[in-house]
């Protein structure tokens, strides 16, 4: 998922300096184990992937500053279960379909085309409104094959 792993782990720190804080070796893991996932993993699941190397004691805190920095992003389920992700400008575009039953949450790419026609839409949404759009996120909520 991650095209050049060197340039995003400089933008990392970078990004971290920019806030005050250091690349650490428990923060470099952390975004190891987020970027292996196949899927957003939720805290749980972090702490198993992370082994003795990420106690969960320090990984919700990380969390927090790699979050605050620009480097994570959380994703909130059904039931505010929360699950996290690197950031869409260290890895590629995506959306998410979201299983209102057991959290699970599954990155979905969308045809170009249907990408092209949803940002002409959300730009005539935002130029009527007056709202200046950074950019967008669409997260589909239903059931996942298990749950249905």
């Amino acid at each position: 998922m991650i095209a050049n792993v060197t340039d995003v782990h400089a933008t990392i720190e970078s990004r971290l300096r920019a806030v005050g804080q250091r690349y650490t070796p428990k923060r470099r893991r952390l975004v190891e184990v987020l970027a292996a996932a196949t899927t957003p993993p939720a805290l749980p699941d972090i702490v198993a992937a992370g082994g003795s190397q990420l106690p969960h004691s320090s990984v919700y805190r990380n969390l927090a500053v790699l979050e605050h920095a620009g480097v994570v992003r959380r994703i909130i389920t059904e039931g505010d279960f929360a699950r996290f992700e690197l950031a869409e400008d260290l890895t590629a575009h995506h959306h998410h379909l979201i299983c209102s039953s057991c959290g699970r949450v599954e990155d979905v790419t969308v045809p170009a085309s249907f990408e092209t026609t949803m940002d002409r839409a959300l730009d005539r949404v935002a130029r009527r409104t007056g709202f200046a759009t950074i950019s967008h996120r669409l997260d589909l909520i239903g059931l996942c094959r298990a749950c249905a």
